[in-house]
């Protein structure tokens, strides 16, 4: 897709700009045998979705999702590894995101902070509503891969 012109304003230049999704983290945090964490957004969209966010710029995925991890839910996590990349480009309503999807785990009492106005620890059956995004979809894909029908 051909980007934009632009005019450079320290050289006077022609640029070409480009229009690129925005890479995104959210985490999958398993909490020993209670459940997983969901957070309450303040922002819209609003609704309960996994703890994530954007990456910041000189930022690997990894310590964006330990990062928005802190900072949503006051947990430090430990990483497990990838679960999956989600990349419909109508996944946020706001923007075309990619977003990486981590699995990790965490000890302690989790407390809503920075654009969180809650938080609780669910299961599979206790999910609440609405789900925002498209995390009803990774939701369904992690029980399916953690709990397969047999």
């Amino acid at each position: 897709m051909m980007g934009k012109k632009v005019i450079c304003p320290n050289c006077g230049g022609e640029i070409e700009t480009f229009k690129n999704p925005v890479p995104t983290v959210d985490i999958i945090i398993e909490v020993p045998y209670k459940g997983i964490i969901l957070i309450e957004r303040k922002n819209p969209p609003f609704g309960w979705a996994l703890p994530g966010g954007f990456v910041d710029y000189n930022e690997s995925l990894e310590d964006a999702a330990k990062r928005e991890a802190r900072e949503e839910t006051s947990l430090v996590i430990d990483l497990e590894g990838q679960f999956h990349t989600y990349s419909e480009p109508g996944r946020d309503p706001r923007h075309h995101t990619i977003s990486t999807v981590y699995l990790a785990t965490a000890h302690g009492t989790p407390k809503a902070a920075d654009d969180a106005k809650g938080i609780g620890i669910f299961t599979e059956n206790t999910l609440p509503s609405p789900i925002a995004f498209d995390h009803r979809e990774i939701l369904r894909d992690y029980f399916s891969k953690k709990y397969p029908v047999e």
